[in-house]
């Protein structure tokens, strides 16, 4: 069996993204003993900033300069990481109401490889994966920032109809509730929300561990 975990938080420590996918990876490695886990560490180590430009550029310009074989190396190996697992866990934090620019570095590559892209075989269809979420206030129903959450769509869209895969989501809001003085009210249902994240990424990671196994 084998796992490829995604980090994106700029965080090492204190992470609640990073926490709910330690959550979850646990749950899975307590199912499968011994599997191999993959890791990209995107927070900690960024993909370069113009690979994705210099490949697109290429692609519609054919007076463009060719882009250094580096950066098709790159694509490859992204999307190797991807076609190698049996199952995922992606954490995401969402930073300024969207994704960290470091996820959509990664995104826009993966998107160029011919069998992952739009126009691609959806060769990781049906693979299971936990999508661990954070957020640092609260989006929910009634909250005033609603609708301002851009992460969560996103990637359902990208990874669960482009990529294909079968996506088990855990997430926490209020993250920011014990740092932030004008949160202290919420402190409370930050905490709720944290506990319910972390029982949400134990129950998704045993899940997606059974799907493979069955």
């Amino acid at each position: 069996m084998h796992l490829f975990r995604l980090d994106a938080s700029i965080r090492t420590t204190g992470s609640v993204s990073r926490a709910l996918a330690d959550t979850a990876e646990r749950a899975w490695l307590a199912e499968h003993p011994g599997a191999t886990v993959t890791r990209r560490d995107l927070g900690a180590h960024p993909l370069p900033s113009d690979a994705w430009s210099t490949l697109a550029r290429a692609a519609v310009d054919p007076s463009a300069p060719a882009p250094a074989d580096e950066a098709r190396d790159l694509v490859d190996r992204l999307a190797t990481e991807l076609l190698d697992a049996d199952a995922f866990v992606f954490a995401v934090p969402l930073y300024n109401w969207n994704l960290p620019a470091q996820v959509k570095a990664w995104i826009d590559l993966l998107v160029l490889h011919p069998r992952l892209g739009v126009h691609g075989d959806q060769p990781l269809l049906g693979k299971p994966a936990v999508l661990a979420l954070s957020r640092g206030g609260g989006y929910g129903p009634g909250a005033p920032k609603e609708g301002w959450d851009h992460v969560t769509p996103y990637l359902r869209r990208l990874l669960g109809e482009v990529f294909g895969l079968d996506l088990h989501i855990a997430e926490a809001e209020l993250t920011l509730a014990d740092v932030t003085p004008a949160m202290a009210p919420l402190r409370g249902l930050a905490a709720e929300s944290l506990k319910k994240g972390h029982e949400q990424a134990a129950a998704h990671g045993v899940r997606v561990a059974e799907l493979i196994r069955a």
